[in-house]
């Protein structure tokens, strides 16, 4: 399997670390939808990022649904979706989140990058109050986790994986934005899960 797109995407990062975690072999190539618009654009016409190739060529975008298809891919023990019916709602509730925190800090980050004669305040404003809900609520999540270390499990889930990458990603790109110190139990958290080597082998850059 090719995994094609650049790991300073939170969504490609999840992707790249739930392989990691998976234990699936798999080739990463680290092409931008931007700068490599061409190239990227040869491999899949969307150029959407992650795309995922299968070693029969045939092509999935979309880290949801990468991620859907590595799962069919392993075994209950490598699983990141638990088989507890109130565990696996929450791991889903809370990768909601995660992918929202994802896509209000990638939208506010196009926002912020455009000219100041473009910028619209009202749905700045909007998008940001919608990262703070998002994060408000993955804060309380990590305050409140069962568990020393993961969310909503035993053993770390999609949860983890999403939610650890959505936040760097905050803190890689719309810091401004996000006030450290006003989730402090987020911040803590992931901080714990980045040293894992899953995490430190597959860096946000």
């Amino acid at each position: 399997m090719k995994l094609v797109g650049m790991m300073g995407s939170p969504y490609v990062r999840r992707v790249a670390i739930s392989m990691r975690l998976m234990d699936l072999s798999h080739e990463h190539k680290q092409i931008s939808v931007f700068r490599d618009t061409e190239e990227f654009r040869a491999i899949n016409p969307v150029i959407k990022a992650p795309t995922l190739i299968l070693d029969d060529g045939e092509m999935i975008t979309d880290s949801s649904m990468v991620i859907d298809y590595l799962e069919s891919l392993v075994g209950p023990e490598l699983s990141l979706l638990p088989k507890d019916p109130k565990q696996y709602r929450k791991v889903l509730s809370l990768i909601g989140l995660g992918l929202a925190v994802c896509e209000k800090a990638v939208t506010l980050e196009y926002e912020y990058n455009k000219p100041k004669a473009f910028h619209y305040e009202p749905w700045q404003t909007r998008i940001t109050e919608q990262l703070s809900a998002a994060l408000e609520l993955l804060d309380q999540a990590a305050a409140n986790k069962r568990d020393a270390l993961w969310l909503a499990t035993e053993q770390i889930s999609q949860a983890d994986v999403t939610v650890a990458a959505a936040w760097r990603f905050t803190q890689f790109r719309v810091p401004h934005l996000v006030d450290v110190e006003k989730y402090a139990a987020l911040a803590v958290y992931s901080e714990q899960i980045e040293k894992l080597p899953a995490f430190a082998a597959t860096p946000l850059k």
